[in-house]
């Protein structure tokens, strides 16, 4: 069983805190970081979401993922493995107000492309924006106690945007 899940109302200041948090970042990682961006729920207005900052950093290449995790480390992020299997490392601060999850990314990272797809395509589709709500409002209070299978179960919902997306993309 994971973690509990808690969903707050979308909060304006979120993308404020998304900047402090960035510039924060790019000083510490300013030799390794090309591109740091924020993903997740709290990046599209309006949605409910955990209250924290979800934030990928792409690194000009893979050989500088043990440089970032030290200075990541050094400044008191927890590291949280490896997540999907390509390359992609994962660091809590739970001390940041709010607390922020962070993703180390080598170039072309498919988990990175893939949210990037998702997060721009609900900013820009408020109908499947809100449907993505109501899921996950529902998905929390029947998996209230049990994280794992909450993001488990919004999987089919995520995949099949994605791939409406890449698919208007290609038409």
């Amino acid at each position: 069983m994971g973690a509990a899940v808690e969903l707050v109302p979308y909060d304006p200041n979120w993308p404020g805190d998304f900047e402090r948090i960035r510039e924060g970042l790019q000083r510490l990682l300013a030799p390794y970081a090309v591109t740091i961006a924020h993903i997740g729920s709290t990046s599209i207005p309006g949605l409910a979401a955990k209250p924290l900052i979800d934030i990928d950093i792409i690194l000009r290449g893979s050989a500088d993922i043990p440089a970032a995790t030290r200075i990541l480390l050094d400044q008191g992020y927890e590291p949280r493995g490896n997540r999907y299997d390509d390359e992609v490392w994962a660091f809590m601060r739970r001390d940041g107000k709010p607390p922020e999850r962070v993703y180390l990314c080598p170039p072309n990272n498919r988990t990175h492309e893939r949210r990037m797809i998702f997060r721009d395509y609900l900013r820009g589709h408020q109908a499947e924006a809100a449907a993505y709500a109501k899921l996950k409002l529902e998905l929390a209070e029947t998996y209230r106690h049990d994280g794992d299978r909450y993001t488990a179960e919004k999987r089919h919902f995520v995949e099949a945007i994605i791939e409406k997306a890449v698919g208007e993309r290609q038409a």
